[in-house]
This record gives C-alpha cells, sequence and structure tokens, in this order.
C-alpha cells in the first residue's frame, strides 16, 4: 500500500513537471508481442494503432553483452529526437547530421526517434543501463522477424506515430504471447486495479 502510495505520489511529480496529469500518464500504455512481432499502443484499455517489429536476433534476456531483448514491464525513462528528419541517424543518442532512406545498403543505425526503456522488474533491471531503446532503423525490410541487438525496432513512419502518441512514463510491456493474448491480459489487470483504486 506505501510502496503504490509513493509510486502514485512519484508519478504525479513527474507528470506535473512534464505537464501530464497522472491519470493520462497510467492510461497510456504499449504492449509488444516478441512472438508476433507487433507493437499495440493502447489508451483508456483500447487499442489505438499496431505497428510491426524487430526484436532481438539473439533471442530474449537482460544480462549484460547478451544482445537479447527484456521481457517485462518497464517504462519509457526518456524520448530523444522529437522534430528530427525521419532517417535522421543517432550515435550515443545525438544527432550525426546524417539522413537516411529507408533500406540504405549496408546501414544499420538507430534512426528518426528513440524512446528509451527502464526496467522496472528483476528480469529487465538493466534495460536502461544496457540502452535498450523503442526505435526506428534503416533497415525497414527486416521489420516483422527478429533482427535486432536487443531493441524493438520499428519503421520511421510507425515510430514518430508512436513518439507522438505516448509520453514519458508510459508503461512498456514486453511479451512472449501473442498480441491477443496479451491485451486481454493488459485488459483484465486494467479492470482489476480500476476496481482496487
Amino acid at each position: 500500500m506505501i510502496s503504490n502510495t509513493l509510486h502514485t505520489l512519484a508519478l504525479s511529480c513527474v507528470a506535473a513537471v512534464i505537464g501530464l496529469s497522472a491519470t493520462a500518464m497510467a492510461d497510456t500504455s504499449v504492449v509488444v508481442s516478441v512472438r508476433d512481432q507487433q507493437l499495440a499502443v493502447m489508451k483508456d484499455g483500447l487499442r489505438l494503432a499496431t505497428f510491426p517489429v524487430s526484436t532481438s536476433k539473439f533471442g530474449l534476456g537482460d544480462q549484460p553483452r547478451s544482445y537479447g531483448t527484456p521481457l517485462g514491464t518497464m517504462q519509457v525513462a526518456a524520448k530523444i529526437g522529437g522534430g528530427a528528419p525521419v532517417g535522421a541517424v543517432f550515435k550515443h543518442r545525438q544527432r550525426t547530421g546524417e539522413i537516411l532512406r529507408p533500406n540504405s545498403p549496408g546501414r544499420d543505425p538507430i534512426v528518426t526517434r528513440i524512446l528509451w526503456l527502464r526496467g522496472t522488474e528483476s528480469q529487465n533491471s538493466r534495460a536502461f543501463s544496457r540502452n535498450i531503446y523503442i526505435h526506428g532503423t534503416a533497415e525497414e525490410r527486416k521489420i516483422g522477424r527478429p533482427a535486432s541487438f536487443g531493441c524493438i525496432r520499428m519503421r520511421s513512419k510507425d515510430v514518430v506515430r508512436v513518439f507522438d502518441s505516448i509520453p514519458v512514463g508510459t508503461r512498456v510491456e514486453v511479451v512472449k504471447a501473442s498480441l491477443k493474448s496479451a491485451l486481454r491480459e493488459v485488459a483484465a489487470t486494467n479492470r482489476a486495479d480500476a476496481h482496487a483504486g
């Protein structure tokens, strides 16, 4: 009870600083299905949009240098690249000045937008220090199958839509299950949380 109260208070403080209500932050979420290689943006328990993604070609996990995509509940810790042109290349979360077209031969940088994730559970506690992001990729032809080095990759046009629709603090659930079953579980959790609050 006390930890829930402190968590809510912390979210309210963060929300006040960035100009959002804690309710707005809590009502928006993202669900990523590793099985389906899809990401859904949820608002008030309703699916707003679904996008194809690529998770790690090295499988799942959160060990250092494993290159796995961590499972579980995380949150968006930072949004980087707002206003950058589509295809803008980032290195160490800084724009390089280069802009790439999708599927540029021989290139695999982070492009367009970065949503930096922070793990909230022991199974993903290293996500932030491992620089696990949802980000645009120049290798759009590989979207829809595991192809990353741990991050969740998206097409540039899609990551812009997600970036613009979610605030810092948004909950991100990465699951092994199908998107359909994951969304049912999230909806059930949201209903239980609503009744408890």
